[in-house]
């Protein structure tokens, strides 16, 4: 394998341009799409990879239920400085379990709890609380079995109603059903699970949680016809909430670049792309990123399979 094992663990740093240049050129769908996809690619790459080092450092340990034959040395002489690294990638390893493990329970609590808080209510597509806090979001279906759980609901509370106007309500509506009708939650999951498998990955992240929110935006201009409208709705909610108590679900005022929404929304509506053009900046962006996770999926690949021969030969029958 030789140290093309270790590409997968840092090639997520290729994307890195287009993390940036997707937020300003590409469409928020395409760019959603496209850089959940090079995350979860790339993660999953980077996982097999530090775990086939971590069988060689394994192999190493005194009392470990591996076969013999997997310590030979010609199987520790398929990683290069196997004695450092093949140890280094245990706790490494169950490091990213543990983060992953973590997150996935964070994120079951946080629907559950949502779920919950909604028991009382009546089934209907609009949950409206009797909260004096500011907010807003999307709970996509799932969590406790029984009612609401079923399907996706838009939860707002009367004090946001409260400082919002008709058309800006309307908006507020499209905007968190835009999120409700793409699953954007699970596009935020897997980049959350790609950045806790590899840190390089947080830019992507951070982008994918940016172009989702722009996603719904797009899509809420579109539904009520009013750009102005959908980013005047975004700014007031920003004013008056501090986004939504729960961090891991979608909402009109979620944190971050605000900003940065508005201005959009009062520009043109951007090109829809399947891809971006070749020659400008996000073009050889975003063909730099899928050269880089072809050559990870490569490597990873052929690390698997390799290390499986290897073992397999020095396993006895």
């Amino acid at each position: 394998m030789g140290v093309f094992v270790f590409l997968p663990l840092i090639l997520p740093l290729t994307a890195w341009p287009v993390a940036r240049l997707a937020e300003q050129h590409l469409h928020p769908r395409t760019a959603t799409r496209l850089l959940t996809v090079l995350a979860v690619v790339l993660a999953l790459c980077s996982t097999v990879c530090l775990a086939l080092v971590m069988v060689v450092g394994t192999a190493q340990l005194p009392g470990n239920p591996l076969p013999d034959g997997w310590s030979d040395p010609e199987v520790r002489a398929a990683v290069p400085y196997d004695e450092v690294v093949g140890k280094a990638a245990i706790p490494a390893l169950c490091a990213v379990v543990v983060a992953c493990a973590r997150t996935m329970r964070r994120h079951g609590r946080v629907r559950r709890r949502a779920h919950l808080a909604l028991a009382g209510l009546r089934e209907t597509e609009v949950a409206v609380l009797p909260d004096a806090v500011p907010y807003a979001y999307a709970l996509p279906p799932g969590g406790l079995a029984g009612r609401g759980a079923g399907r996706g609901r838009v939860v707002v509370t009367t004090a946001l109603l409260d400082r919002l106007g008709p058309a800006e309500r309307r908006a507020l509506f499209a905007h968190e059903r835009a999120h409700l009708a793409a699953r954007h939650d699970r596009f935020l999951l897997a980049v959350q699970l790609a950045a806790r498998a590899n840190p390089f990955l947080r830019p992507l992240r951070t982008a994918v949680a940016y172009t989702a929110e722009r996603w719904a935006d797009e899509e809420a201009a579109r539904t009520i016809g009013s750009r102005r409208t959908v980013a005047r709705a975004i700014g007031t909610a920003a004013l008056v909430s501090r986004g939504t108590p729960l961090p891991t679900l979608a909402g009109l005022a979620a944190p971050g670049p605000v900003p940065r929404r508005v201005a959009a929304l009062l520009g043109p509506a951007p090109a829809v792309h399947d891809w971006p053009p070749v020659f400008t900046a996000v073009g050889l962006a975003a063909w730099g990123a899928a050269a880089g996770t072809a050559v990870s999926a490569m490597s990873s690949a052929n690390a698997a399979v390799t290390m499986v021969l290897i073992l397999h030969a020095a396993t006895p029958l």
